[in-house]
């Protein structure tokens, strides 16, 4: 019996007495190596379980494990409050959190691809000139001898040594030194002269002088003479030797010159090159990183398109943007400093600069050389000499991101861009969508295999790919399992190249298509196949791995700080398949989000493959199809906050729709779901905003119309466009428009409609604020009332106690001990560090004489503890505190304490606190919201409640433009705007406009093949 107890501890994790944040000391098992979804209403524990529970156990244990030396380098995690934990793997956690704030962050970084090609690159690259494009081979003197023995027998070959390249001068020291050498010729601009009657050369004039060394003629008995001639020709031409032979063409004889180089350097340019190293192509080493904009790829300056908007306008006439609205003392000084350019172009201030040649446009903007500076260089130090802050802040406007001019946005130096593998350089495949590079590289091994590189035989398929011994060996040592010295990786110890892999078999099939973007290298070889294939498997297997979680139109360069939550989650995701660790724990905080119904599938399989490896996967969800899909529910409710915290249901998902007190439950079964609007607002044509001829990113220019006093879906496969039309240019061209201050939009040619608006309002999940100080009731404004009514009671007045008495980020009432903080860090070493409540105000954040004054018997600290409920009840009778507190429980933030620290908020959560704030706010009923996905961390019945509010919104006569994939919401909207047909470059058009069933009745239309059956479960008629 006791046997049998231990062998079901071994098949799950044991968590008993787990108490952090709102959990109510639960007790559940776990199943090991399932996939198990927690789910719940928002802020029912389900993160403070999976995360601040199983993980961070997870992370401590593994921790501990290590010596006291390793952990003083660590940081250290707090034992989470449980009384035990049995049975837990390692752990790793994949969740969304922001994007890195490194800039050279990457797609190809995360997932190490990027490393790989590195590598690729360092040792089967072929180097070319980055000025002259010529190749660049590195000969030994042996080299050379066999190349000028393959001539033809009889062959006259004459054997010089480069003095003098394309150099002015008279050069007279250079025949000197040749007669000191004992030469007795040389050739001069092609003719062969008597060094002892040198020609009298033009000074002004370049020149090629190259000693003579010898005239032989290729024989069996000459290799020797020639030998000893290429040796004395390197030494006098510094590793250059230049062999001038006899040539037959058409027949007459002719004499071709072959210059051979023991450097690695350009013959032609005498431009030195070092040994290629996997550092040579990295942009975040100095070895590798365009010097101009250090590894970037951009930099902040005036962009010369708002500098300059349009090029009709004369000088006089307002032509530069910046300049508009300029005294006269300081138009004056522009016209000093432009005079020098408009004299020598021949144009006064009237005269339109659409009149300039393209060449002195250019001038005009970068100028050209010390007479002219140009007018970027002039508001740049006119934006760095200016003490008036309002001036730098309208300067500021004309700002932008731009590509740096050295590189083009490669990142790279010339050395480095200009090495090419199959046709291209580094930064080109960067560049590509993951489903491109994949093409490409397929087409790349199959070169390789059509050159006698077989593929993987059943000798390795039975050893797993590992093949013998000796080239397992030459792999590891060229993929550098050493590590990488500039990053100080320990490299991928454990990693191997299975060649069996499903994935990497696809990868190495002939039978994939070919991409048009590749060009057969010549510079290929059969005997670089053991080298380029362990580094092409592991490439291929991770752009397989990114393809499969949905990411195929991303491009390997794209900045990791661009992606969205969802989107950085499953490219942790794919980098963690890629992995191929085995036993270990995932935790994966909602990875559906911005995933389309269609690519679901994917997602699923992904999980699906990393639990057959003998992985658990703990997935924290809200999506109906994941569930439904998974191995184990838990859920957590029965509400929110204090209302939470408990373990409602657990069992298979068939167990869970049979529970009738599990609200998700409900919601599985369809006893409980979110149902249509009785009637769909009239669209009407006249009344919208329409910009049309978008270009941004992907988009192909399209037209799209967007009506007012609606709820309006932008909708559409991963990928196709929606935050490229919405977010990158509707949104910043409406708030340009209306007078407002922000990025540059996207390319576009007209937009209509504007007028029809007087206010525009994005809700995104950006943090609320940087600091712990910022929570809900700062961020709101509600705070600031609170304090008002502290300030007021009849104590403060007595005390001469104003509002900002009872602030904590100012001096006066704060405690000066943790100056705010209301705890002090303590730094451990090896241990963990401590956090502590403040000894002074006991975490309190104010000082005793503040905390003496209360309302209704709470401190201004009491009040920063209540949830947003009880606040609603505690501040009824001030209107304004109301108001405010009901934006905040309409949201469903009912449970969230109204000092809770921002940095602990989720996503979801700070949205939601956003569209609060934007609810308590009096508007005029003409405002455009757009909100990006405001479903994310939403349970089912906190849907139907956000539904509520944008519902509310749009009955005042405002527009609501959702970016979604949700189908509750995507059903429930008067609008739809459905881009693709697919992602990335097959994406970015207008596939479909119009009500949710006019799309559900296209019968080629993703989005409305899903929504189909939505439609009919609720009667309506597609």
């Amino acid at each position: 019996m006791a046997s049998e107890n231990q062998a079901a501890a071994d098949e799950c994790v044991r968590i008993r007495g787990a108490r952090m944040h709102n959990l109510q000391n639960i007790d559940i098992d776990i199943p090991r190596d399932r996939l198990v979804v927690i789910t719940g209403p928002s802020g029912s524990g389900k993160s403070s379980l999976a995360f601040d529970t199983l993980y961070a156990e997870g992370q401590r244990q593994y921790i501990e494990s290590l010596s006291t030396y390793a952990r003083q380098f660590l940081h250290q995690l707090e034992r989470p409050d449980v009384d035990l934990i049995e049975g837990l793997q390692p752990t790793i956690s994949i969740d969304q959190r922001a994007g890195s704030h490194n800039p050279r962050s990457t797609v190809a970084t995360v997932t190490e691809i990027y490393d790989y090609l590195r590598l690729l690159y360092a040792r089967l690259g072929q180097p070319r000139c980055h000025q002259c494009g010529e190749p660049i081979h590195q000969q030994s003197p042996e080299n050379i001898l066999d190349s000028l023995m393959e001539l033809n027998r009889g062959t006259r070959v004459m054997i010089l040594a480069p003095l003098v390249r394309g150099r002015k001068g008279e050069h007279k020291d250079v025949f000197n030194s040749i007669r000191k050498a004992g030469l007795l010729r040389a050739r001069v601009d092609g003719e062969v002269i008597d060094v002892d009657d040198p020609p009298e050369l033009a000074p002004r004039k370049t020149h090629d002088i190259e000693a003579v060394v010898d005239r032989v003629v290729v024989r069996d008995g000459a290799r020797g003479r020639i030998a000893e001639s290429v040796n004395l020709a390197i030494r006098h031409g510094d590793g250059l030797v230049l062999a001038t032979h006899e040539e037959k063409r058409a027949g007459k004889t002719q004499w071709r010159d072959r210059l051979f180089s023991t450097l690695y350097a350009c013959p032609n340019c005498g431009i030195s090159f070092e040994e290629l190293e996997p550092r040579t192509f990295s942009f975040n080493s100095p070895y590798g990183a365009c010097p101009e904009c250090e590894g970037l790829g951009s930099r902040v300056a005036f962009d010369p398109e708002l500098v300059v908007p349009e090029w009709g306008l004369s000088i006089s006439g307002g032509a530069v943007a910046p300049w508009r609205g300029d005294s006269p003392a300081a138009l004056r000084k522009h016209q000093k400093l432009l005079q020098p350019f408009l004299a020598k172009a021949g144009i006064d201030r009237s005269t339109p600069l659409e009149k300039l040649s393209p060449k002195r446009r250019e001038r005009f903007l970068h100028g050209s050389g010390k007479q002219f500076a140009g007018v970027l260089a002039m508001l740049e130090k006119e934006y760095t000499a200016t003490s008036s802050e309002p001036k730098r802040q309208r300067l500021e406007t004309f700002r932008d991101e731009i590509p740096c001019l050295e590189c083009g946005g490669a990142r790279l130096r010339g050395e480095a861009r200009s090495v090419r593998f199959g046709g291209k350089a580094i930064h080109e495949v960067a560049a590509m969508s993951v489903s491109a590079a994949r093409e490409f590289f397929s087409a790349i091994i199959e070169d390789f295999q059509g050159l006698g590189a077989s593929a993987p035989s059943e000798a390795d398929k039975e050893t797993g790919g590992q093949g013998d011994k000796e080239t397992r060996r030459q792999g590891d040592k060229e993929t550098g399992r050493q590590g990488d010295k500039e990053t100080g990786r320990q490299g991928d110890k454990g990693k191997t190249d299975d060649l069996t892999s499903p994935s990497l078999l696809v990868s190495l099939s002939p039978c994939l298509p070919v991409s048009s973007s590749f060009t057969p290298d010549p510079f290929f070889t059969a005997n670089q196949w053991p080298i380029a294939r362990p580094i092409l498997g592991e490439i291929s297997a991770r752009l397989d791995f990114l393809r499969r979680v949905g990411l195929g139109y991303l491009t390997l360069d794209r900045p990791a700080g661009t992606l969205s939550g969802g989107e950085l989650q499953r490219v942790r995701l794919a980098a963690g398949m890629g992995s191929g660790l085995v036993g270990a724990c995932y935790v994966l905080d909602e990875p559906s989000i911005g995933l389309h119904a269609r690519d679901n599938q994917r997602l699923i399989d992904a999980l699906r493959e990393l639990q057959s490896r003998g992985n658990t996967v703990v997935v924290v969800e809200h999506d109906e199809r994941i569930m439904r899909r998974a191995d184990w529910l838990v859920d957590l409710g029965p509400g929110a906050g204090r209302h939470g915290g408990r373990v409602v249901a657990r069992g298979t998902p068939e167990e869970i729709a049979a529970c009738q007190t599990s609200l998700t439950g409900r919601y599985l079964a369809g006893v409980e779901r979110i149902r249509l609007p009785d009637r769909r607002r009239r669209v009407a044509k006249t009344r919208s905003i329409v910009i049309e001829g978008a270009t941004t990113n992907n988009l192909k220019d399209v037209i799209v119309s967007v009506p007012l006093s609606a709820l309006v879906c932008v909708t559409g496969v991963s990928g196709s466009g929606k935050s490229s039309l919405v977010d990158e240019t509707l949104a910043r061209a409406l708030v340009r428009r209306l007078g407002g201050v922000g990025p540059k939009p996207g390319p576009h040619r007209s937009l209509r409609g504007a007028a029809q608006i007087d206010k525009v309002v994005r809700i995104d999940q950006s943090p609320i604020g940087r600091t712990p100080r910022s929570n809900p009731a700062t961020y709101t404004g509600l705070f600031d009332e609170v304090r008002k009514v502290f300030a007021n009671t009849r104590d403060a007045r007595q005390r001469g106690y104003k509002a900002g008495r009872f602030s904590f980020n100012v001096k006066g009432g704060r405690c000066e001990e943790c100056q705010g903080q209301g705890q002090r860090r303590i730094e451990m070493n090896f241990l963990p560090d401590l956090y502590v409540g403040c000894p002074v105000c006991e975490g309190k954040r104010f000082n005793h004489q503040t905390l003496e004054i209360r309302y209704r018997d709470r401190s201004i600290a009491d009040v920063l503890d209540m949830q947003v409920e009880e606040a609603a009840e505690f501040f009824e009778n001030f209107p304004v505190i109301a108001r405010l507190v009901r934006g905040l429980r309409e949201v469903g933030l009912g449970y969230m304490a109204l000092g809770q620290p921002s940095n602990t908020l989720s996503g979801g959560e700070a949205q939601r606190v956003k569209l609060a704030a934007e609810l308590s706010r009096v508007d005029t009923g003409r405002t455009l919201y757009i909100l990006d996905e405001p479903t994310t961390g939403l349970h089912f019945d906190d849907v139907r409640k956000l539904l509520a509010v944008l519902d509310r919104l749009v009955e005042l006569g405002n527009t609501v433009l959702v970016i979604e994939h949700n189908l509750d919401v995507i059903k429930t909207a008067d609008w739809i705007i459905d881009l693709g047909p697919e992602g990335g470059e097959e994406g970015g058009q207008v596939v479909a406009a119009g009500t949710p069933e006019e799309i559900a009745s296209l019968d080629d239309n993703h989005t409305g093949r899903f929504l189909r059956p939505l439609l009919s479960a609720d009667g309506h008629t597609v």
